[in-house]
């Protein structure tokens, strides 16, 4: 510009008149960056949940559903990180705070800027419309997780339960080292209920969850009973010597009453329990001697072991009480039969009767298969009657064929019910 100043002409330099442009340029990047911003923002949050919702997913829904979702979250994050790597590098190209920002720099800036946000602003449109077709898997999901919290109390509680148990009956005496041991092998389960159901999942969750419960109120119970199991015990062993000292007591008479059987009967009525008092007294003695080996297991309370051989005692005890019962039985059977054998060839031929009657039930001629056994049985009775005659009979063999008789009979009769649906 000249100006003129009497004769002279004085040239000053050019003034640039544009700076009101220059910060409305810079204003409008300044402005593409704080939404560019906000943009990159929303989407990160959005993000950040949409993972937390995919976590919850993935930990409760093993199904090709819950893996489809998984994988496509997996491709909306390289898109995301592809659109945020491109608004970093528009935000670091540009520095708008410069005093000496172009213009063109600043529209430059801004309209990157607007296609970041724009781009940010896509593909959070494409993760709410991704998390909105998610939402039945993530409410399926929430349901299925919202059974872990109370599984995993409930098994806390009952582990809990159980050491108690266990401190209070060692109070008492117990050693209960079973029991101990048990308990400190759900250890490790408790360790991996701990890492919980975004490790394991769901199912294996709930399911530990549950087998802890059931393993430890199985301690807990077993605590919680161990001094009354201890009181039973220590009866048990009471009864049993008190049983054994009375069958050994026993199986001293047996021999008078076999001196008894040979006075009076013939051998084949007595010979099968010419054994019976010295087999008796050395079962009584190992069965003593079983009871020694469960009174010291019960001292050094090893429980398993003394049930087992209080069971193998006490079915000793019953063989050797009916061994010698049988000498006693034998007698008084032998003595009833040789003094009215008709009572047991009537109490046979009644039983011949009454299954003859429900054989011609409703029918004129009886039935060959039914007919013919009770015929038999007519017959048998009859020989084993003849067989008391003579000096020195087999009464013992009469009761056995007496006995066989009946049975054969029952055998009918159950044949006719079953035919006739009458059970």
């Amino acid at each position: 510009m000249r100006t003129r100043y009497g004769r002279g002409i004085v040239t000053t330099a050019s003034r640039r008149w544009f700076g009101g442009r220059d910060e409305s340029r810079r204003a409008d990047a300044q402005a593409a960056k704080d939404a560019a911003a906000a943009a990159f923002y929303e989407l990160d949050s959005a993000q950040r949940d949409l993972r937390i919702s995919i976590e919850t997913i993935a930990a409760a829904d093993g199904s090709p559903a819950g893996r489809q979702a998984s994988e496509g979250f997996a491709a909306l994050g390289q898109r995301i990180d592809a659109v945020s790597h491109v608004y970093i590098e528009a935000v670091d190209a540009h520095d708008l705070d410069r005093v000496d920002l172009e213009a063109a720099a600043a529209s430059r800036a801004r309209e990157e800027l607007t296609r970041a946000r724009e781009e940010l602003v896509r593909v959070k449109g494409e993760l709410d419309r991704f998390a909105q077709g998610l939402q039945p898997l993530l409410d399926k999901a929430e349901t299925q997780l919202a059974r872990v919290a109370p599984a995993r109390e409930r098994a806390k509680a009952a582990l809990l339960a159980a050491s108690d148990a266990l401190d209070a009956v060692r109070a008492g005496g117990m050693r209960a080292d079973d029991l101990a041991a048990r308990l400190a092998a759900l250890a490790p389960e408790l360790t991996k209920l701990n890492e919980g159901a975004g490790r394991h999942g769901v199912q294996e969750t709930v399911q530990r969850a549950d087998r802890i419960l059931r393993d430890a109120e199985g301690v807990r119970a077993e605590a919680a009973r161990l001094p009354e199991r201890a009181a039973e015990i220590d009866r048990r062993l009471v009864s049993l010597r008190t049983r054994a000292q009375a069958l050994r007591n026993r199986a001293d008479r047996v021999d008078p009453v076999l001196s008894e059987l040979r006075r009076r009967f013939s051998a084949a009525c007595w010979q099968d329990l010419q054994h019976v008092p010295d087999e008796a007294i050395r079962d009584v003695a190992q069965a003593e001697d079983r009871l020694l080996e469960a009174s010291r297991a019960r001292d050094e309370q090893r429980w398993a072991d003394v049930g087992v051989l209080i069971d193998a005692v006490r079915e000793a005890l019953e063989g050797t009480d009916e061994a010698v019962s049988a000498a006693q039985d034998r007698l008084t059977r032998l003595e009833d039969v040789a003094r009215n054998p008709q009572a047991e060839v009537e109490r046979t031929r009644f039983a011949i009767r009454d299954a003859q009657r429900l054989a011609m039930a409703g029918r004129s001629v009886p039935d060959p298969r039914h007919a013919r056994p009770l015929d038999d049985s007519v017959a048998r009775v009859e020989r084993a009657l003849a067989g008391l005659e003579g000096r020195h009979p087999d009464y013992w063999a009469f009761l056995l064929e007496m006995q066989d008789v009946r049975e054969a009979v029952n055998r009918v009769v159950s044949g006719i019910r079953a035919e006739r649906g009458h059970g």
